[in-house]
């Protein structure tokens, strides 16, 4: 098992000069989990590193009066408060690696980033009974909320039809799945963010491409494979419900990770993916999410054990 995260010497893959493709594909993330409201996950830590670095290029100012705009906008209310915080937690945090630690990869700086937030957070809610309770009661409303709205505008669309049992309830049980789960799918959201953010200030400030590689580089510390392995014994039933809550959040975040490392191997050994292929795999995704991700998934995770992609560089050499 490795511990370091340099990737070896293996196939790179097409090129995506400026990182276009990866940095859309995290967009797509950012919005696909959105529990915070998207766009300030992506606009806080990069107003906080253009402020930090006093980046005055006419893109970086652009960029960052929007980002102003964007973290003002909504409705002030608990929720608004709360969402900026945990922005300007996990971004300040980000920020203050890349100056300190700056040869750390993105991944490490982000990875870091989320565990400090949720620390922080915790300790907070920890001082007051009831404050994981209602902000818990807060984002559940909100997800069923969303699903109500998607079922009314089904029923209009559909001339007064609502729309068939077996995709409402389908659909049902992802919200709930998505309740139980809101804190890993907050985690997954704001690692996207974070890398976004930074590749936006890399293009921005320094007008560099390199902000957050290749996929195929894509790789984390092997060692947190204990805790998926700790979130799914937790699953199992070492403890009562709010532990199995716990352990399924830990499984969903890290499964992500490792689905997105699956992902990486195979654009690395196969030497590099088209537009068609990311197209079927997103096909692939949508018409069988469990078969596909579940592949990836232990793909990666093979790869922490047996490190596939030099293995495969070494045959090829």
């Amino acid at each position: 098992m490795r511990t370091d995260e340099a990737m070896p010497d293996a196939p790179q893959g097409r090129s995506d000069a400026g990182g276009w493709r990866t940095a859309a594909v995290l967009v797509a993330i950012v919005f696909a989990t959105s529990i915070a409201q998207p766009s300030v996950l992506i606009a806080v830590p990069f107003l906080t590193l253009v402020g930090a670095t006093g980046s005055r290029g006419r893109g970086t100012v652009l960029a960052a009066a929007a980002a102003v705009v964007l973290i003002a906008s909504g409705v002030r209310d608990g929720v608004w408060y709360a969402e900026r915080a945990w922005a300007l937690t996990a971004g300040g945090v980000f920020v203050g690696l890349s100056f300190a630690a700056p040869r750390w990869p993105v991944t490490s700086r982000a990875l870091t980033s989320i565990f400090s937030a949720f620390a922080c957070f915790g300790a907070v809610l920890s001082l007051r009974g009831d404050a994981w309770r209602t902000l818990d009661w807060v984002v559940s409303d909100r997800l069923r909320a969303g699903f109500t709205t998607w079922l009314d505008a089904m029923t209009v669309l559909r001339e007064g039809q609502a729309p068939p049992q077996t995709l409402v309830s389908a659909i049902y049980r992802t919200v709930e799945a998505q309740v139980a789960v809101f804190p890993a799918l907050l985690a997954i959201e704001t690692m996207a963010g974070l890398a976004v953010a930074w590749w936006l200030y890399e293009r921005l400030a320094r007008g560099s491409g390199s902000g957050i590689g290749l996929l195929a580089r894509f790789r984390f510390n092997d060692h947190l494979v204990w805790i998926m392995v700790m979130g799914l014994a937790f699953v199992a039933g070492l403890g009562g419900d709010p532990v199995a809550r716990l352990g399924a959040n830990l499984a969903v975040f890290m499964a992500a990770l490792y689905a997105v490392r699956g992902l990486a191997v195979g654009v690395s050994v196969s030497g590099g993916v088209s537009f068609l292929g990311y197209t079927m795999i997103a096909l692939g995704v949508l018409l069988a999410a469990p078969v596909v991700v579940g592949f990836a998934v232990l793909l990666g995770v093979a790869d922490t054990w047996l490190d596939l992609r030099a293995r495969a560089a070494s045959i090829a050499s």
